[in-house]
């Protein structure tokens, strides 16, 4: 068999290109099923989505549980909105400052102990966030911070696998421009402000995008610890949906496109970092 065989001469494409293409595009419908399912379903009628045998398109496709869910007093989702981006924003800045700090002291610091503290904190990666909530909740109650959107912010202040994301990266850094810095009478934090964190842009590009994404769809933890509604996060905005409307699962829906429309229109501003960022971790 000739390599012409193998290849439609009209385009100069080849069989196994179309069939790597192939599995790719039943991928990407697999798994963007699930999101156009929502998405369609917030347009339906209350009638349409709860019939025996549903239709996956709407006939009648409609805004009203949109309309209903922002004319909804009872549910200021304007200010869901601001309390998840002030605790989204609040805990990406403090990622980022602790998680470079402290990689840069374990990456060119040299003191008792490093090791084993530097192990100690990579444990904390393969603990699961149930087996400390309880005692984290404790701990936020003898600080007064129950129900407050600091006690949101504060127990990510640190970020094992954000250190441990700083530390590789700054380890790659030479030497000799740390000690340039310091004959030139650089302190060491200007050594740290001026040298190192220019170089850590794509990292702490990657670790921000990242740290906002998971703060933004946190669920669990604001649901412990917020109890005024005045107070709640944009995602919390399901738990009131689905308990108050639960013959409603329209309204379900819309407010699920709701919560996830920030998080697509980030995803599709910063598409090329977050792939470049995430390239670049790997080979790291």
């Amino acid at each position: 068999m000739s390599p012409s065989t193998t290849r439609i001469v009209p385009f100069g494409i080849s069989l196994g290109m179309i069939a790597r293409y192939a599995v790719l595009l039943i991928g990407l419908s697999v798994t963007l099923l699930p999101f156009v399912y929502v998405l369609v379903s917030s347009l339906k009628t209350p009638a349409e989505i709860i019939r025996v045998q549903p239709a996956f398109f709407p006939k009648d496709a409609t805004l009203q549980n949109y309309l209903t869910i922002f004319a909804d007093p009872r549910v200021p989702v304007a200010t869901f909105f601001a309390n998840s981006t002030l605790v989204a924003v609040g805990r990406v800045l403090i990622t980022l400052f602790t998680s470079s700090l402290a990689g840069y002291i374990f990456a060119r610091y040299e003191f008792s102990g490093k090791n084993l503290m530097f192990g100690v904190l990579m444990a904390q990666i393969m603990i699961p966030f149930q087996m400390i909530m309880i005692p984290l909740y404790l701990i936020l109650v003898q600080l007064q911070l129950i129900d407050t959107l600091w006690g949101l912010i504060l127990p990510a202040m640190i970020d094992a696998f954000g250190i441990f994301l700083m530390r590789q990266f700054i380890e790659g850094i030479p030497r000799e421009l740390i000690d340039a810095g310091r004959m030139d009478g650089a302190s060491e934090f200007q050594i740290y402000a001026r040298l190192i964190l220019p170089q850590l842009r794509a990292p702490l590009a990657s670790l921000g995008i990242f740290t906002f994404m998971a703060t933004w769809n946190d669920y669990l933890w604001p649901l412990i610890v917020i109890t005024t509604h005045e107070k709640r996060t944009l995602p919390l905005l399901l738990t009131w949906y689905s308990n108050a409307h639960g013959s409603r699962p329209a309204l379900t829906m819309a407010a699920s496109v709701i919560v996830l429309l920030p998080i697509v229109l980030i995803y599709i501003l910063f598409q090329r970092q977050i792939v470049a960022n995430a390239a670049t971790t790997g080979f790291k």
